[in-house]
């Protein structure tokens, strides 16, 4: 999906069809690297943000990472989401995780590919999804963008 669409802007459009059919799997193909789009895109739905200057193979790489359940961002992206937050303070759903999902959330919030997370901890792929999955389980969340978000949330002040 692009930002910038004819009589819809895309981010809205991604609202209204993930409001129709919520196990749909976009992914945002954009030039725009505003802080407050990507936020934006990603909260509306998207499960990962690329920009469209990358090399085709990689829009392909990203389209099957979106495919079997990963969420598609470029380390760019991943560090102007990170900016945006400003702090790694875990929420108590993050918390709930293991050491080992924790790492691999780690990773995922750095930006890097399930493929990727697999060859940095000497994992299977599938053994990476897996961890995927039970994150996305346990923060109750649909995608990496949203496990990242959740995960660099600041917890609210104690009183």
């Amino acid at each position: 999906m692009d930002i910038n669409l004819p009589g819809m802007d895309g981010i809205e459009c991604v609202r209204k069809l993930k409001e129709l059919k919520p196990s749909l799997r976009i992914v945002m193909l954009t030039v725009y690297e505003n802080p407050d789009r990507i936020f934006n895109a990603l909260t509306a739905g998207a499960i990962g943000y690329v920009l469209k200057r990358r090399p085709a193979a990689e829009l392909l790489n990203a389209i099957r990472d979106a495919h079997y359940g990963g969420a598609p961002m470029s380390s760019h992206i991943a560090r102007k989401v990170v900016q945006f937050f400003q702090t790694n303070v875990p929420t108590d759903e993050a918390g709930e995780l293991s050491d080992r999902e924790r790492e691999v959330l780690e990773f995922l919030a750095k930006g890097y590919l399930i493929k990727e997370i697999a060859d940095q901890l000497e994992l299977r792929f599938e053994t990476v999804r897996t961890y995927v999955r039970r994150i996305y389980e346990k923060m109750h969340v649909h995608s990496r963008a949203q496990a990242v978000a959740k995960y660099l949330q600041p917890l609210p002040p104690s009183k």
